[in-house]
């Protein structure tokens, strides 16, 4: 019999769940829009200023790992431990929460990914940083090229080390993230 999720290390999580990059794919925009509407309906009796598909499979033309993220944005009234106790109850993992943001995921089973897996980022509005470097990544083709190739040499080196690889990335997105809130100023207070 194996383990549940929440009885495994965290060495054993990223053996079942490896980084892994596949080519681009027209389904992502598919399930961001199925996961939106999920969302949505979980959380109809909240202040939800924004959903927003972000991440790189939200990026034209790149390889990403197959996993869809979203960007949900809260009115800064709303209680985050009713957000929490209602994406719980509807089959999302909180993966992990402070005052200001809680992050969850769906489709990570003990036997491995699901066919559709789904990083959630519940935030208050205005902490949305990714939607500027989405939005400068899909407006500047040749930064996206650097990104995809930046991750795809991080790939095998970090394959089991999902911190390594994200911390390797964050200068890189910091950088195009400034640059883009120069660029855009207040596009998305």
């Amino acid at each position: 019999m194996s383990k549940e999720l929440s009885e495994m290390s965290l060495e054993e999580l990223w053996q079942l769940f490896p980084i892994f990059l596949v080519a681009p794919n027209e389904k992502w925009e598919q399930e961001y829009q199925e996961i939106e509407k999920q969302i949505k309906e979980v959380l109809k009796e909240l202040s939800v200023v924004r959903i927003s598909h972000v991440g790189s499979t939200s990026i034209k033309g790149i390889w990403a790992k197959d996993i869809v993220d979203v960007l949900v944005e809260i009115a800064k009234d709303q209680d985050l431990q009713t957000v929490l106790t209602l994406m719980e109850q509807n089959g999302f993992t909180a993966m992990w929460t402070d005052e200001r943001h809680i992050s969850f995921n769906k489709g990570y089973t003990k036997d491995g990914f699901a066919d559709k897996v789904y990083h959630v980022h519940v935030r208050y509005s205005g902490d949305n940083d990714e939607l500027y470097f989405r939005d400068y990544l899909n407006e500047h083709p040749e930064i996206a090229k650097e990104y995809e190739m930046m991750k795809l040499e991080l790939w095998k080196k970090y394959e089991h080390d999902r911190d390594a690889y994200t911390e390797a990335k964050s200068d890189f997105i910091k950088k195009w993230t400034k640059e883009a809130r120069k660029a855009y100023g207040d596009r998305y207070i």
